[in-house]
């Protein structure tokens, strides 16, 4: 089947929840992941909402996104920030209600993970996360003109098949992020880093994530949280090597050379790595 009749499928599935797709919207219930909404021969059509997977049973449902299948635990994360676990196919988001965005978002990159990403089509269907349904999300209408980028922590190309590039769109994988930055700078580091996974000889794992410094401002309605600089840390499970890059949420931001771990972990206050990586 051609990819993009199979992407149209996979969002009519998505928005119509009907017999004929229930195949593909069980799936994405599974992995706790549907779309909200969707304008189809100019109609709204709304899905059921999918279930928060409980705090207790936090990552359990998808390890394999971490090194060493070892997730951080939630209860150490600052109680203030209100987190929660959210597993997709390909992604895991540590979620806050506070901030209304990913605290970080972390991934595993194989050579074939990225040769199956390779010419995914994009859905572009954003849409807010299901999930997270009177608990504290964003909303659409959030970054309407706002100025912001809907910027995704996992991003779309490196989503293998259909359904992990529809779960990509959740707002629950966004931050607001400068629109330069985003499609240009931002883009850059995801590129390279999927450069330097194709070549790697094993796993490597990305987290990415926003940093929020005093002054943040915010969006919307519902105050989501605009990250005054963006973090992604590499982790190259086969030569135990980690660095990370760290670089503001502006137009005019600069790619400089990336930081050793221990950096990083007393830049952002995140030890995210079990063990000791150079």
């Amino acid at each position: 089947m051609k990819k993009s009749l199979r992407s149209l499928l996979l969002i009519v599935g998505l928005v119509m929840g009907t017999a004929a797709q229930a195949g593909i919207l069980g799936e994405l219930v599974t992995h706790g992941v549907t779309s909200g909404a969707k304008h189809i021969a100019g109609k709204q059509i709304n899905t059921a909402p999918v279930e928060l997977p409980s705090a207790k049973q936090g990552f359990s449902a998808c390890p394999e996104q971490f090194p060493k299948g070892q997730p951080f635990a939630i209860n150490t994360v600052n109680a203030q920030w209100q987190a929660h676990a959210l597993c997709s196919n390909n992604f895991a988001v540590l979620y806050s209600a506070l901030s209304k965005t990913p605290l970080v978002v972390t991934e595993r990159l194989s050579k074939a993970q990225l040769s199956d990403a390779a010419g995914e089509e994009r859905t572009d269907v954003f849409f807010a996360d299901p999930r997270l349904l009177g608990i504290g999300r964003a909303e659409l209408d959030d970054f309407k003109g706002s100025g912001f980028d809907r910027g995704h922590m996992s991003p779309a190309a490196n989503q293998p098949d259909p359904t992990s590039m529809a779960q990509s769109f959740a707002l629950s994988n966004m931050v607001p992020q400068d629109p330069t930055n985003n499609r240009k700078i931002w883009s850059k580091i995801e590129s390279d880093v999927r450069k330097y996974a194709r070549r790697a000889d094993g796993n490597v794992y990305i987290f990415s994530g926003p940093i929020f410094d005093n002054g943040h401002g915010t969006i919307g309605r519902n105050q989501v949280w605009v990250p005054t600089r963006l973090f992604k840390l590499v982790f190259d499970e086969a030569s135990g090597r980690a660095w990370a890059y760290i670089l503001p949420n502006t137009s005019d931001a600069k790619i400089e050379k990336p930081m050793g771990y221990a950096q990083f972990v007393q830049v952002t206050g995140w030890n995210l790595l079990p063990g000791n990586p150079q």
